[in-house]
């Protein structure tokens, strides 16, 4: 059974016009129009797809990891690829560890495979002061933001109509007061201070892809981030979409947290992307920790109690996010256990690729309840009308298909066999 109550801002209705090849109708005949994608995207972070598209790992762990891929291509649509300017410990490296010596070419093998295969790819991040390059501490502050430009322009620039998404800033809230470590990032952040390091940093992205989407992205969801959000908006500074990540390492939001995050946020009248979601299958992470990164653990599993209210848990949250006229991108930051970010049991598949029960609600939510595949007929006019969720298509008939978008407030179209 097919659930749309409440979900009339996702759908559409689309009228078609069928005709053959000379321009006639095609009359009274039965036409299917299945979804191929949805507009909404439905994500996780992938980095394997830069070993898989590289080939760059034994055969056996190609295999291993070329299903993993399958799964998650059977599901989603969107997906995060790493641009860590320095090395960051429990993933891919670092994109630039080595000054002047980027990993481009793999990082666009993987955005190039994810691509052909009707992914929308998001880079992460452009800015950010933690698994920043070591290398710009011997630098001055002048010259550490020459070098920030200089990469914006470069990536930016060489992934161009590859990845037209980028999330340009990360966690600025706390960027110019981060003392964990000195880095370079924190030390301009401070010098410009944190709307002054936005516009900056948005301007350049803009002026080498003035079509992308861009996004600020925090995970503190705090009045802090707010204020930030109106100084920003104030300043005149563009922002395509507001990213807030939701880590829930020590607990699930709950619907009353999710609901309260939405109101606050929504005044903006700004899409809202969940960036980087996490919802686990094991124990909880004590609520004492308070940088989630200083909890380290070397087995921290899956077990069938977790992994049902995981399912439950991931069945609500997406339930009450997709609803929501002004979300327009859910993202998991981890879509297996297998290399998880603090060795944590978040991912929907399990180490050994076997599905959890939280993916296979997922894809009977995506690829189920939120999914179109319909038949009409057509009229006397070859006239033929359906309603369904917003994306790609395929009109079957016979053996021939014709590919179209829905999309709201199209109109009439015409399509010839």
């Amino acid at each position: 059974m097919v659930h749309t109550i409440g979900l009339s801002h996702r759908m559409a209705h689309k009228t078609i016009i069928l005709v053959d090849a000379l321009g006639n109708p095609v009359v009274g005949k039965d036409v299917t129009f299945k979804q191929t994608n949805h507009k909404f995207l439905f994500g996780s972070g992938i980095f394997n797809a830069i070993e898989v598209a590289n080939k760059s790992v034994p055969a056996d762990r190609l295999a291993f990891l070329e299903k993993k891929l399958d799964l998650f291509l059977d599901v989603f649509n969107f997906a995060t690829l790493p641009f860590y300017w320095g090395e960051f410990p429990g993933y891919w490296g670092g994109f630039e560890p080595e000054k002047g010596k980027p990993r481009t070419k793999e990082l666009m093998a993987a955005a190039k495979w994810l691509k052909n295969r009707n992914v929308t790819v998001k880079g992460h991040p452009l800015v950010w002061h933690t698994a920043t390059a070591p290398w710009l501490l011997d630098l001055s502050n002048e010259e550490i933001l020459k070098a920030q430009f200089a990469r914006i322009q470069r990536e930016v620039s060489d992934f161009r109509g590859l990845i037209d998404m980028w999330d340009v800033i990360n966690e600025v809230v706390i960027m110019p007061i981060y003392d964990k470590y000195d880095n370079g990032i924190t030390r301009i952040a401070k010098e410009l201070g944190r709307v002054g390091m936005i516009k900056e940093m948005f301007a350049k992205t803009r002026a080498f892809n003035p079509g992308a989407t861009l996004l600020l992205n925090d995970f503190n969801t705090s009045i802090n981030y707010e204020i930030l959000l109106d100084g920003c908006l104030s300043a005149g500074i563009q922002i395509d979409a507001i990213g807030i990540q939701s880590h829930q390492h020590q607990g699930y939001w709950g619907r009353e947290k999710l609901e309260e995050v939405l109101d606050r946020f929504s005044p903006f009248g700004l899409p809202i992307h969940f960036t980087e979601n996490t919802l686990l299958s094991g124990q909880l992470m004590p609520p004492e920790i308070v940088d989630l990164n200083d909890y380290q653990v070397t087995d921290w599993p899956s077990t069938p109690e977790f992994e049902e209210r995981q399912a439950k848990e991931i069945e609500e949250m997406y339930t009450i996010l997709f609803k929501h006229p002004l979300v327009e991108a859910i993202s998991s930051w981890e879509f297996s256990d297998d290399g998880a970010w603090i060795h944590a049991p978040s991912g929907f598949v399990r180490s050994d690729n076997s599905p959890k029960p939280s993916y296979e609600v997922l894809k009977k939510l995506i690829k189920g309840d939120w999914y179109t595949n319909v038949t009409g007929r057509t009229d006397e006019n070859g006239m033929v009308t359906f309603n369904g969720f917003l994306g790609d298509y395929e009109l079957m008939y016979g053996d021939k298909k014709i590919g179209f978008k829905l999309e709201k407030n199209t109109g009439i179209e015409r399509l010839t066999l």
